[in-house]
């Protein structure tokens, strides 16, 4: 964990050795000057030696102002190595979330991947700043002013030893409770991102449901265990000032009392007493910063784990090593004895010895109940995830020999959740095709029907795309997708329930377009209502993960008891139950 998390200081490696060579000697000027302080009060003021007053005071005026700048250059230097690693791990967490598979997806909830990349990174930034600084300079000044306690006056400085001891003793009991709740912090962030997200995202449909109150009280729930976890680790983090303070209060009048004694016995000078009384709220105080930073380090630990897991997180699904192929030929499809499982190994078959052939060109219909695997048999096609067994070959090939870059190029796949991003209508267009023409972005959407409202909108295709798609309507957010994935000239075409929210006479232009403009690829229409694939060459029903018919639609209706009972349960009162589906807009 630590060398994953150590490779992302990169460039800013010049700026994490210079903040420690700063600190240390900001360290040294300000350990000095109690030293002079001792000088200036037995060789200047009792003495009356105004020149030497002089010459000391000017002394503690340069050390205090060399501190000055090199406390400066440290915390320059150091704000500048910890927001450069934490931007370094915020973009290579990104850069490797983008090379996951599905399957790597899923072992991380969305809402777990935005605290890793927000909160946990904060926390290892101020972690890390901690350590240039803080982490070096507590202990520093801790041991230094030991020393120097030491050599002023032995026998009063076991007092301070001693104190110092029971002091470390009871930080560390109280900050070993309070981390053990600080722990489970972190899984309550997750739980209340994902509260927060979830909302966010479906508030239309909350607010249709009248679910606001509900909302509020889930998300009220997640808050308050929050507060009350940070509020049990606070209570015990707030234990630490009072018993410094008894600790610090109770040496120094300790020491007072023995170090009246010692000044009038004359076995101690005056400036010794203060410099030592110095030393000695130094040495507490730096205590006390290193209780703070087992804390911020103990905390930055678990997200440092939890931001290692991202990083060394290797894609499942990656280019082959030799035999690349670079070329799709043709749009066939070959299922050979396919088995695929979510969860290798867990014995749960989502498919089970799949065997299809189909010739590329042909229009196949998908059709089936609910968990049947109709999209996991299509996102094999594409490898967003890998079969457990068997192979799925795309132009006579292995998908797994192909560049995943030219497969997914050719194998254009629109999702059953349709995703727009913030921008323009033909920014996202151009996700298809970057540097294609205005004509060439108009001609996929009038296949697509999307023209209908696009040529209706004040700004036409510079129209702005909220984020989601939030600002159209579910059937227009699925013809601009399809549209998106015209554009890419596919070979094959996956529809996964594409046109769920356009009503019938839509989807019959949209099927009848891509029929009649793009026979040559092969398109796959996984759909719920049998008014989508009748028209298909042949129709594909599964039944819970096993193929039951693969055949005409009117072949099916003859020998497949499955699709026969679809068919008259859509069909049952004198028409397609759906045909009451519409879409407006």
């Amino acid at each position: 964990m630590i060398r994953a998390l150590l490779k992302q200081i990169g460039e800013y490696k010049r700026d994490t050795i210079i903040t420690p060579i700063f600190t240390v000697l900001e360290v040294v000027s300000e350990l000095l000057i109690p030293f002079v302080i001792a000088d200036l009060i037995d060789k200047g003021i009792e003495a009356g030696n105004m020149k030497d007053v002089y010459l000391y005071g000017s002394i503690m005026l340069i050390l205090a102002f060399v501190g000055l700048v090199f406390g400066i250059l440290a915390g320059r230097f150091a704000a500048s190595a910890s927001a450069g690693f934490a931007c370094n791990l915020r973009q290579s967490m990104f850069e490797n979330i983008q090379t996951f598979s599905f399957s790597n997806i899923d072992k991380f909830s969305t809402a777990g991947l935005v605290t890793r990349m927000t909160t946990d990174v904060t926390n290892m930034q101020m972690a890390f700043q901690m350590c240039l600084r803080i982490a070096l300079r507590a202990p520093l000044m801790l041991i230094c002013s030991m020393v120097m306690c030491l050599l002023i006056n032995a026998r009063l400085s076991m007092i301070f030893l001693a104190a110092i001891v029971f002091l470390g003793a009871a930080l560390a009991l109280i900050v070993g409770k309070a981390m053990k709740i600080f722990n489970k912090v972190f899984q309550q962030y997750d739980d209340l991102n994902a509260s927060v997200q979830e909302n966010v995202s479906a508030i239309r449909v909350v607010k249709a449901f009248v679910r606001e109150d509900y909302e509020n009280d889930k998300f009220s729930q997640a808050a308050t265990k929050l507060y009350q976890l940070f509020v049990n680790a606070e209570k015990l983090q707030a234990l630490n000032m009072p018993v410094m303070m008894f600790v610090v209060y109770g040496c120094m009048i300790v020491i007072s009392w023995f170090g009246a004694h010692f000044i009038v016995a004359g076995s101690m000078t005056t400036g010794n007493l203060t410099s030592l009384f110095s030393y000695v709220m130094t040495a507490f105080s730096s205590l006390m910063m290193l209780s703070m930073i087992f804390v911020m380090m103990t905390m930055s630990m678990a997200s440092g784990k939890r931001i290692a897991e991202i990083l060394v997180e290797k894609a499942d699904i990656t280019n082959p090593t030799a035999d690349l192929s670079c070329q799709v030929e043709d749009g066939s499809i070959d299922f050979d004895h396919v088995s695929f499982s979510y969860r290798q190994g867990s014995g749960e078959q989502t498919l089970y010895n799949i065997n299809l052939h189909i010739r590329s060109g042909e229009t196949i219909g998908v059709i089936g109940g609910t968990g049947c695997g109709k999209s996991s048999l299509v996102n094999l096609i594409s490898r967003l995830y890998d079969v457990d067994s068997g192979s799925v070959k795309v132009g006579g090939k292995d998908v797994r020999s192909y560049d995943l870059e030219t497969l997914r190029n050719q194998v254009a796949v629109v999702l059953q959740k349709n995703i727009l991003f913030s921008g323009t209508i033909l920014e996202n267009l151009q996700w298809g095709r970057a540097m294609g023409s205005l004509d060439e972005y108009k001609d996929a959407c009038r296949l697509a029907c999307a023209d209908e409202f696009i040529d209706h909108l004040p700004e036409s295709y510079g129209t702005w795309v909220e984020r989601g798609g939030a600002n159209f309507s579910g059937g227009q957010k699925q013809r601009l997708c399809i549209a998106r994935a015209l554009l890419k000239d596919p070979k094959v075409l996956i529809l996964d329930d594409s046109t769920s929210a356009v009503d019938t006479a839509t989807d019959a232009k949209i099927r009848d377009a891509l029929q009649r403009v793009i026979p040559g690829t092969t398109k796959i229409i996984i759909a719920q209502r049998i008014s989508s694939v009748r028209d298909a060459d042949r129709i594909l029903v599964l039944d819970d993960g096993e193929v039951s018919g693969f055949d005409t639609h009117d072949n099916l209706l003859k020998c497949n008891t499955i699709y026969r009972e679809i068919y008259a349960a859509q069909t049952k009162a004198g028409g397609d139950f759906d045909h009451a589906t519409q879409e407006n807009g």
